[in-house]
């Protein structure tokens, strides 16, 4: 564990007015460890920083900050908390290699996911169709089933989907390489939303939860920008799945392409403007993904030579195709027509041209079989797995 000493000199180092992440990383260019920051002449660090920063390097630390460094080193008691530095051999290398990499990292879980080298970030809107929540979740557990590490923001939507389907891969196969990180805009001690308190204790538990913010850090609207930049940075991927063209998502991707990162998109119905941030990025030369496969052979490697070897996601789609064809004429027949558009029940007596109630009752049973999925307005969706 972090001695006393050192942890208290990266906290007052990060804490001290003026400082940010990037002042910090001035300073221990210039000077070494934080307690040599400390060891300087004020004329000294006047050549890094400007005086009144300097100034208040060279100030006592005040009793609020000594109460912070006791609340931090009572959680780092806890079995599985975890403080990293940039100095820190724990440290991910693959976040170390962008350009404003976190002077220090709050974690809670298996720090082992922070060097598996193959890691995807899955982000996604809020509140995304039923086919969009469909897609995170059964890309992510693919994925995860083929050895990737799941990197998301447990946000409301794409984001918890792609965490689940990671868990429950990684709890099928315990020893397999795959789980999941979740980037938080909180402290590590905070959960948000309240709504998620069962998934980020599952995450802590079989993957890790990470932050830069300080413990006891509230959900602000302007950490969540900045936690995006780590997602990307932590990953050799991000992989968009339903976003706005205002959408956080794709400054996640934005961020990987300026890292050199690979982005990837999964395209959707021209009708849904959840659509319209992947069609974006497909148009600015993302990845097109169709399956799971499209985004494995670009990150494991070169394409697949030949016919690839049958995956967890080739069997899964398999399965989905041999109900399809063993389906009821009817249910094939409303399959067809409901194509990959999002379409009002009148839409589809128009296109069918079946009665209002052999409709419903068709329906109702392709909702029970998770083949259809009813959205706001009286409008149906075709929900097709990974």
């Amino acid at each position: 564990m972090m001695g006393e000493a050192e942890l208290a000199s990266w906290l007052r180092l990060l804490e001290t007015p003026g400082v940010g992440a990037q002042t910090a990383r001035r300073l221990l260019a210039a000077f070494g460890l934080p307690e040599q920051v400390f060891a300087q002449s004020a004329a000294l660090l006047e050549r890094v920083v400007p005086a009144a920063v300097a100034r208040a390097l060279r100030s006592p630390p005040d009793a609020p900050l000594l109460e912070r460094i006791a609340r931090t080193r009572e959680w780092l008691s806890e079995p599985q908390h975890h403080l990293l530095t940039l100095a820190d051999a724990d440290y991910p290398p693959l976040l170390l290699q962008t350009a404003d990499p976190p002077p220090v990292l709050y974690a809670r879980g298996r720090l082992d996911l922070l060097h598996r080298p193959q890691t995807l970030a899955i982000v996604g809107s809020r509140n995304p169709s039923a086919q969009g929540g469909r897609d995170a979740h059964d890309f992510a557990r693919a994925l995860s089933a083929a050895g990737m590490t799941i990197v998301s923001g447990m946000a409301r939507g794409v984001d918890a989907q792609a965490h689940l389907g990671a868990l429950l891969a990684a709890q099928d196969d315990p020893a397999g390489a795959g789980s999941t990180m979740a980037v938080l805009g909180t402290g590590c001690d905070r959960v948000y939303p309240a709504a998620h308190r069962e998934l980020a204790h599952r995450i802590a538990e079989h993957g890790l939860l990470l932050s830069e913010f300080p413990l006891g850090t509230a959900p602000a609207r302007g950490n969540f920008p900045r936690r995006n930049r780590i997602i990307s940075g932590l990953s050799r991927g991000v992989l968009v799945s339903e976003a706005a063209v205002q959408s956080g998502s794709l400054i996640t991707a934005r961020l990987a392409a300026e890292q050199g990162r690979e982005v990837f998109a999964i395209p959707g119905s021209i009708h849904n403007p959840m659509s319209r941030g992947c069609h974006r990025l497909l148009r600015d030369g993302a990845k097109l993904v169709e399956c799971v496969d499209d985004v494995l052979s670009e990150l494991q490697g070169s394409a697949p030579q030949g016919r690839p070897e049958p995956t967890e996601a080739h069997a899964a789609s398999a399965v989905a195709h041999a109900d399809l064809d063993a389906a009821a004429p009817a249910a094939r027949e409303l399959l067809a027509a409901l194509g990959y558009a999002i379409l009002s029940f009148d839409e589809l007596a128009a296109r069918t041209g079946r009665s209002a109630q052999w409709l419903g009752e068709h329906l109702i049973e392709l909702e029970l079989q998770g083949r259809v999925a009813r959205l706001p307005g009286a409008r149906y969706q075709r929900i097709e797995r990974a």
